[in-house]
């Protein structure tokens, strides 16, 4: 599915703030796996999604990802960002990032559909919107009898949950959550997290997401992985991960690194 091969990120290089964000990354993500991501703040979570997602361009190393689900490996390891937004869904922290606030949310789903602002080219009639009704119906959160009011006018948790039914209904190749429930209150927080399950399992989707909280680490998804200073230093499977608590977590990670995990989010998640 994607692939990283000996993948380094570099900020401000061959100044005195050079900092290296990824170190000889390498990683094989196979289809409908989910993979839970932790680590400390700096451990470079982030700049991984951003060089998968072609945010930062990686200064050595390649990406390699079957775009088409076709078994085909393309390298796109300099292709630009808006390119790859085709096939790489991302979905941030900030519920506001993800939705066009000052247009109607028929609008949004519209640009979804044909997968980018076009001059809407998709004419919105009867059929279409009773489709997106049904679509929306399964959030759960009555945003099916809103059609036509501006997407700003929703709460963080309806914006974040529709930002997941419209990054699903592009089907992606590839899922990238970054910490996509941390900006909301527990109840939205648990709801979109649910959603985020169901659609992965409905949609055969490929999912890798961030997250500060350890336990949700080990109990969800079929792998983990634990990075650390800019380089994967744990790569767990789902049996693996079933035989630990998250104090054996933090024991791995002193075993590994011989030092302290210090980040009191990560902890008590």
């Amino acid at each position: 599915m994607i692939r990283l091969e000996n993948l380094t990120l570099i900020f401000g290089l061959g100044t005195p703030d050079e900092n290296t964000a990824l170190e000889n990354v390498s990683l094989s993500v196979k289809a409908q796996d989910y993979i839970t991501i932790i680590g400390s703040n700096g451990a470079g979570k982030s700049s991984l999604f951003n060089a998968i997602a072609g945010t930062f361009a990686p200064h050595s190393g390649h990406i390699y990802l079957d775009r088409d689900r076709e078994g085909t490996e393309h390298d796109i390891t300099r292709e630009p960002e808006y390119k790859r937004a085709r096939y790489i869904g991302r979905i941030f922290q900030n519920p506001l990032l993800g939705t066009a606030g000052r247009m109607t949310l028929e609008d949004n789903m519209v640009i979804c559909r044909q997968k980018g602002y076009r001059g809407l080219k998709i004419s919105l009639n009867r059929k279409l919107r009773e489709e997106f009704r049904a679509q929306l119906a399964e959030l759960g959160m009555g945003l099916e009898n809103r059609l036509t009011d501006n997407v700003e006018l929703f709460s963080g948790g309806q914006r974040q949950a529709l930002t997941l039914l419209m990054t699903v209904m592009s089907r992606p190749s590839l899922l990238l959550l970054d910490e996509h429930t941390a900006a909301l209150d527990p109840w939205n927080a648990e709801r979109v997290m649910e959603l985020t399950m169901r659609f992965t399992k409905d949609y055969k989707l490929t999912v890798m997401m961030i997250t500060h909280n350890m336990s949700q680490a080990l109990e969800i998804g079929s792998r983990l992985l634990m990075m650390d200073r800019g380089e994967i230093i744990l790569d767990l499977n789902a049996e693996e991960k079933s035989r630990l608590t998250t104090a054996g977590l933090v024991e791995r990670f002193k075993d590994i690194r011989s030092r302290e995990l210090a980040h009191d989010e990560m902890l008590l998640g």
